[in-house]
């Protein structure tokens, strides 16, 4: 039988375990990536791992969350950040040359390598053939140190793409529709391995909006495989040199198989305030909108940014309607302003914003009130965008420029039918990609060789090693796909002390229960009950940090988000996963013990654990966990672990051996 592409690359980098679904397998990892709200932590764990330098083929570090710096305490964590680069031997990218994700995309990845990121959205490179993951930061130091990465075995889908995009529609409308169908915890488990005639179709950016994307629908990651396409892209990158031909054995078999005829797709859009509330733009036709933005790691390149320049050269965005566009590269920035597209958006009414994650998660352009706001993102969670009561929807470049010119959601085709000059801009890259390198910084260019550490950068929190006992109040009962932005939001008054765990933890579900922290505090710790897909979104591992700094010892959800889980578990917290019954049964303020000798029953692999409520009645709780997991909660934690065993001489990253 042959293999998948995903099967090839990881067999290439196994390191532990067989490539069976639902089994752990630990792989190699050749490159990671962090940015500067998780890479504070990564560095400090790194540090405190007390390792000389990196170990990986290549590490980098961007800043690119908190670019205007609007408090010393984020110019400090910059300056730490270089400096962590510069002792350990990772490239830097400097605040405002752009996200993560584009960054990595046009300099380093490469065709059938791994890489692990501490960010959601790490899988993008798989556009360019690249297995990339999105996990924990403290996983990432890990594979830093040497550690092999260690995740369940996916299912490996094939999404069959057939026929060409027709006019107007765009690779965005591609993962919306995997989105409409599937839904935003349809992935969950899986790589989406993308084959078929219509791959051939799509450039390298196009695919990399795809993958990119391909987080929102829960998915582990995202993979292409590489062809001409591939092999341009890379030479006008001036990086032709890395191409490699991959793809999938022609009997490869695989968990399941999905058809999308990409010529039958229309212009879509996602509905507030989820990714997968998706429909036709035709559908929600006419709803006036204030803002809009063209931007982010999903449509930020110069590709995407282009077709919205041409639908806006010569016209002017409409009186009612703010429009910004926010690249997601300094490279694409560079370019449109060597090619005059710049000035003609300026010309039109648009502001243009520095390259950064910014205006996604809260930080700059906040909607107004009541209002509409239009985004090429991928994401509209409840909230993320720096207000509560937000009405966010999501979708292509195209569709977002026909909005600013109409001052209203419009499908760009009837628009064109309105407009007679109006005509689809279709995809078009640059003969080179020649703008300037002069923000980042190689690591023999390195300006510091020693940590700097300003005042608002604190330690790493530490747990005891698991007890005998789990017992406390139920704190908070939540709803189902609450999101680590929920858990730990990340807009400005909050992001600038993602270094201070003391003071972030003041604001833990404070988006869900303002008083939460002071309860928890109050009550020397307790659990979390949640439903479904409990800790969606972000990668960031302050959202189990936080929790288990106020003292929670446990969370029985319906689900768990994967990565979200596995930061549980790499800070000692136990995720039990619980019925429909249990959790509709279990009143927030009920008092929960888990009744089991905890620490005995997690060393001896028991998988079902007694909840005893208000000593009234009793549920069971699962735990789905590995025996290297189950070790890691016996520890307190994966720092813990890897710590000791580092100190007892048995490797970089022990726990992973």
């Amino acid at each position: 039988m042959g293999q998948t592409l995903t099967e090839k690359i990881l067999d290439d980098h196994l390191v532990e375990g067989e490539l069976e679904p639902g089994e752990e397998i630990g792989i190699e990892i050749d490159q990671v990536l962090t940015q500067d709200t998780t890479g504070t932590m990564v560095w400090l764990q790194f540090e405190a791992l007390e390792m000389d330098e990196v170990q990986t083929d290549l590490a980098a570090q961007y800043c690119d969350h908190q670019t205007y710096q609007f408090d010393f305490k984020n110019t400090d964590d910059h300056r730490f950040l270089r400096s962590a680069a510069g002792t350990y031997g990772a490239y830097f990218s400097r605040p405002g040359n752009g996200i993560c994700h584009n960054v990595h995309k046009e300099n380093f990845a490469a065709p059938g390598k791994t890489m692990l990121g501490s960010d959601s959205h790490t899988p993008t490179p798989g556009g360019l053939g690249e297995l990339a993951i999105g996990a924990g930061g403290l996983d990432v130091a890990v594979a830093m140190g040497g550690g092999a990465y260690f995740v369940e075995m996916p299912e490996v889908v094939n999404v069959r793409l057939e026929g060409e995009l027709p006019d107007w529609a765009s690779a965005k409308d591609v993962i919306l529709e995997l989105l409409r169908r599937l839904s935003v915890k349809g992935g969950v488990g899986k790589v989406f391995e993308y084959t078929g005639p219509g791959v051939e179709s799509l450039t390298v950016p196009e695919r990399t909006t795809i993958t990119n994307m391909g987080t929102e629908l829960g998915a582990t990651s995202s993979i292409f495989p590489t062809d001409e396409q591939t092999k341009d892209y890379l030479e006008r990158q001036g990086r032709g040199d890395k191409y490699v031909e991959l793809a999938p054995d022609e009997d490869a078999e695989y968990a399941d198989e999905i058809v999308v005829d990409l010529s039958d797709l229309e212009p879509l859009i996602a509905q507030p305030s989820m990714p997968d509330n998706v429909v036709p733009v035709r559908e929600v036709a006419g709803t006036d909108v204030e803002q809009v933005i063209v931007g982010s790691c999903t449509n930020g390149g110069y590709e995407d940014i282009l077709p919205a320049a041409k639908m806006v050269e010569g016209r002017e965005v409409a009186k009612s309607t703010d429009m910004i566009v926010a690249p997601g590269s300094k490279q694409a920035s560079e370019l449109l302003a060597r090619g005059g597209w710049t000035a003609e958006m300026m010309a039109a009414g648009v502001n243009v914003s520095e390259a950064t994650c910014g205006p996604c998660i809260g930080i700059g352009h906040v909607p107004a009130s009541n209002s509409v706001s239009v985004r090429t993102f991928n994401r509209n969670f409840e909230g993320r965008s720096g207000i509560e009561d937000d009405n966010v929807y999501l979708c292509s470049p195209e569709v977002a420029a026909a909005a600013a010119i109409a001052g209203e959601i419009v499908d760009p085709r009837d628009l064109a039918d309105e407009l007679d000059d109006l005509e689809a801009p279709g995809v078009e890259l640059p003969d080179k990609y020649d703008a300037g390198k002069a923000d980042i910084i190689e690591p023999e260019e390195a300006i510091d060789d020693e940590l700097i550490k300003g005042p608002n950068i604190g330690d790493v929190p530490l747990k005891d090693p698991l007890g005998s006992d789990i017992a406390g109040e139920a704190l908070l009962k939540m709803e189902d796909n609450i999101t680590t932005d929920h858990i730990i939001p990340a807009t400005s008054d909050i992001l600038k002390f993602r270094s201070n765990i003391e003071r972030l933890s003041d604001f833990t579900l404070s988006r869900v229960d303002e008083t939460f922290a002071d309860r928890a505090r109050e009550a020397d710790g307790g659990l979390l009950v949640a439903g479904e897909n409990y800790g969606q979104g972000s990668s960031r591992e302050h959202a189990a940090m936080c929790p288990m700094y106020l003292g929670i010892e446990s969370v029985l959800a319906r689900s768990f988000a994967r990565i979200h889980k596995a930061n549980l578990f790499n800070f000692g917290i136990l995720p039990l996963t619980i019925d429909e019954d249990t959790y509709e049964k279990i009143e927030q303020g009920d008092d929960i013990e888990v009744v089991d000798d905890i620490a005995e029953a997690v060393a001896n692999g028991k998988e079902e654990f007694t909840v005893r409520v208000n000593d009234d009645w009793e549920a069971t709780a699962e735990l789905e966990a590995s025996e290297r997991e189950r070790e890691i909660l016996a520890a307190g934690g994966k720092l813990t672990l890897t710590k000791q065993r580092h100190q007892s001489g048995s490797g970089a990253a022990p726990a992973d051996d």
